[in-house]
C-alpha cells in the first residue's frame, strides 16, 4: 500500500502541495486530477523522491527506499527515449535499472509488442519508429517488470482511441496482479472508466476524494435524462424546480434540477401513468463537476 500523510512542498513562494494525504491500496486503481499547475507531478516527484519535502510517504508501511524503486513503474508526462538504441536495447536497459536481468526480460519482449500492436520489430531503432509507436514503447518500458506500484502521469496523451483501449486493458491486467496503480488524467472519461478512487487537487490543496459514486453523490442527483414524444422543450422548461433543459437529440431531453428530491413527482408529471422510453435521475458527471470545483475561489 502507498500511504502519503501531509505532504507539503514549498517552491520560493509557491505552496505547491499543502498537507495532502491519501492512499493508494494494493489492486487499486487511484486518479490525480487536477488543472495545470495543481500538483499533480509535484506528488508523483515526491513519492520517486526526486525533490525533498515535508510530510511522510511509506510503500507497505516503511520508507520508500532504492531497493522499493525497483518495484515501481513510472511513465512521466515528458517521454524519453534514446533514438539510437532498438526497441530491445532499450526495453532492457530501463528494465535492468530496474533489477531484472536481460535473460528474464527478453523473451517477454514480442509478447508485450504484441499486446501494445507496435508496427515495428524489436530490431528496429527508436528514431526509426512513430512517435505513436514510440509512446507505446515507453509504456512497455514502465509495465515489463511488473510493477508492483505504477505510476503513471498522464499517459493517455496522444494516444488514439484504439490504442487508449489497450493502454486501459493493461491497467487492468496490472489491477488484476495486485498492483497499486495511481494516474493523472485530464480526460475525465477515463478516470471514470478506470479508477476505483479518485484525489482532486487545486493549487495543491485536496477538493475532492473517495470512491467515484461517492464523489458524484455529492452533488445530488440533479440531472434528469427524459425520452417522450409527448414533451416539448417548451413545456419541460416551464416544470417547478426545472432551472434548464438540454436537447439532446429528437425527443430526447436532460432537464437540470434545482432540488432532487423532486424526481418522484416529475415523474407523475412527465408519465401521467404512460409508458415514456427514458427517465433516468443522475448525479452531474465527472467532467461537470472537475469544472465546477476548478471554478470556485481558492480558500
Amino acid at each position: 500500500m502507498l500511504e502519503i500523510k501531509h505532504l507539503s512542498k514549498q517552491f520560493g513562494d509557491l505552496q505547491a502541495l499543502n498537507d495532502v494525504s491519501f492512499s493508494v491500496q494494493s489492486g487499486q486503481i487511484m486518479g490525480l486530477i487536477g488543472q495545470n499547475g495543481a500538483g499533480k507531478s509535484t506528488s508523483f516527484h515526491s513519492i520517486l523522491n526526486f525533490l525533498k519535502y515535508d510530510g511522510q510517504i511509506s510503500w507497505n508501511d516503511a520508507p520508500i527506499t532504492e531497493t522499493v524503486f525497483n518495484e515501481i513503474g513510472y511513465l512521466p508526462e515528458e517521454r524519453s527515449l534514446m533514438p539510437k538504441l532498438t526497441v530491445e536495447q532499450q526495453i532492457i536497459y530501463l528494465a535492468r535499472l530496474k533489477g531484472k536481468a536481460a535473460k528474464e526480460i527478453r523473451p517477454k519482449i514480442d509478447v508485450w509488442l504484441d499486446k501494445f500492436a507496435v508496427k515495428g520489430k524489436r530490431t528496429d531503432k527508436i528514431k526509426d519508429l512513430s512517435k505513436g509507436n514510440q509512446q507505446k514503447i515507453q509504456l512497455i518500458c514502465t509495465l515489463i517488470h511488473q510493477p508492483k506500484l505504477l505510476i503513471l502521469d498522464e499517459p493517455f496523451s496522444g494516444l488514439d482511441p484504439v490504442n487508449v483501449d489497450l493502454l486501459e486493458q493493461a491497467i487492468f491486467e496490472a489491477k488484476k496482479q495486485g498492483t497499486a496503480i495511481i494516474f493523472s488524467s485530464h480526460d475525465m472519461g477515463n478516470v471514470e472508466t478506470l479508477c476505483d478512487q479518485l484525489i482532486m487537487l487545486k493549487a495543491g490543496r485536496v477538493v475532492l476524494s473517495g470512491r467515484i459514486e461517492d464523489v458524484r453523490s455529492q452533488f445530488g442527483k440533479n440531472h434528469l435524462f427524459v425520452t417522450t414524444n409527448s414533451w416539448d422543450y417548451d413545456r419541460l422548461i416551464k416544470l417547478a424546480h426545472v432551472t434548464a433543459v438540454e436537447r439532446l437529440a429528437d425527443h430526447r431531453y436532460l432537464l437540470k434540477l434545482d432540488d432532487p428530491a423532486v424526481g418522484p413527482d416529475l415523474f407523475q408529471q412527465l408519465t401521467n401513468g404512460k409508458y415514456v422510453e427514458e427517465f433516468s435521475q443522475q448525479a452531474p458527471t465527472l467532467d461537470e463537476i472537475f469544472k465546477l470545483k476548478a471554478g470556485e475561489p481558492n480558500a
